[in-house]
């Protein structure tokens, strides 16, 4: 494995830093440093800026919008993102059901359907998981019923993130009772506005709107929206899976949270000597970036595979389990460094204009993102399913 960048890659890495130096938008610079929840115009204002540059697919091929960038280039674009402190894009139109569309769709839903992922005309939402239905996901409930040219979906979902700002969704349904679990699941887009879906919230323990339960009633969808075969939809949720917990690893990201605790720790809180000071932090520092380093590598061999023509495989397990753990330590470390102002109720007093955070800026919202980084080890499929497809696909057990 080549270590170094060649003067190419240098000169793309300087290209890239100058590009996002130059577009990132200021107003949502400016929402990131106050702490504030991002909206989905916050959202969209970025993702706009580079489907116009040709920029926000760069995993997709070529004729479907991507930008022919090499497994290392993507890299760097990762790295310069998250050193940037760039907000992510939302993964579920880009890196979920926009590969399933261009990999098993027909010609009719590639261009009815992947324009408006590119532009960020139609945000996207997953509905997969069910009350009863999470980690064993064949084990769903939601049902379709073929009625002509059509399907009648009834059932729930939950955990469905940004479901309040969805145009469409990708959802697994039921479509033969009897089948064997994964035999008999099929994969639909639904149009979120359709009559009998509803949208209710589920506010988070950080006090957040970012999940919601659907609920599908009678919900008419046709034929046409279900990608691939009939019953055949369980190659899809794989297939997305495979992608989804690739990008879970989220290295750079972590990289650019190390750096912050770093920077945390190095300030002088209340008159005491900077945290950085004490060996047994800086121990945990020192270890949480060694297995970031290691995780990085792992990374790295999986993109000089995908260049090599050769999907995600296993290896998307490992990704997933050990950049799952790293995310949380990072979020641990950042509150245990911050330490009382961390405390969730120092977030605002007061009433409406009148609240105000106590404690520093980079205090402020420790708490919340503790809290949410706890679904991390779940979503994606737990990292105890995780281990049990690494036993079998890797070990041989």
């Amino acid at each position: 494995m080549q270590l170094e960048f060649s003067p190419a890659e240098i000169a793309f890495q300087k290209e890239v830093r100058t590009f996002i130096a130059e577009n990132y938008p200021e107003n949502l610079r400016s929402v990131q440093d106050e702490g504030h929840d991002l909206s989905k115009e916050d959202f969209l204002s970025w993702h706009r800026i580079l489907a116009k540059k040709g920029w926000i697919a760069p995993a997709w091929p070529v004729e479907y919008g991507g930008t022919g960038w090499t497994a290392t280039e993507r890299f760097i674009w990762s790295e310069e993102l998250a050193a940037a402190d760039c907000v992510g894009t939302m993964p579920f139109g880009l890196s979920m059901v926009g590969p399933v569309i261009y990999t098993f769709g027909t010609p009719e839903q590639k261009a009815k359907f992947l324009p408006g992922i590119l532009s960020g005309d139609d945000w996207w939402c997953q509905g997969y998981s069910e009350p009863g239905a999470g980690s064993d996901l064949a084990s769903l409930r939601t049902k379709a019923v073929r009625d002509g040219d059509d399907y009648i979906v009834n059932g729930q979902k939950t955990w469905t993130t940004m479901a309040q700002y969805a145009d469409w969704g990708f959802f697994l349904v039921r479509t033969d009772a009897d089948a064997k679990a994964q035999e008999g699941i099929s994969f639909l887009l639904i149009d979120m506005k359709s009559p009998g879906v509803t949208v209710r919230p589920i506010i988070t323990l950080g006090g957040e709107h970012e999940v919601n339960e659907v609920w599908l009633e009678d919900v008419r969808v046709p034929v046409a929206n279900r990608v691939y075969e009939e019953n055949k939809g369980w190659t899809c949720a794989k297939f997305l899976l495979a992608h989804e917990r690739t990008g879970i690893a989220a290295v750079a990201r972590s990289k650019r949270g190390v750096e912050k605790i770093k920077a945390i720790a190095r300030t002088e809180q209340d008159g005491d000597r900077p945290l950085i000071a004490n060996p047994f932090f800086k121990r945990k520092i020192s270890e949480l970036e060694i297995d970031l380093t290691a995780l990085e590598f792992t990374e790295l061999r999986s993109l000089a595979g995908e260049a090599a023509g050769k999907g995600p495989g296993p290896e998307s397990s490992l990704l997933k389990i050990k950049g799952s753990e790293i995310q949380q330590r990072i979020t641990e470390l950042a509150l245990e460094a911050v330490g009382h102002y961390g405390a969730p109720y120092f977030r605002g007093f007061g009433d409406g204009d009148n609240e105000h955070p106590i404690g520093p800026d980079y205090a402020h919202r420790a708490a919340p993102t503790y809290f949410n980084a706890r679904k991390t080890t779940i979503y994606g499929g737990s990292n105890e399913i995780q281990r049990n497809i690494i036993a079998k696909m890797v070990l041989g057990i």
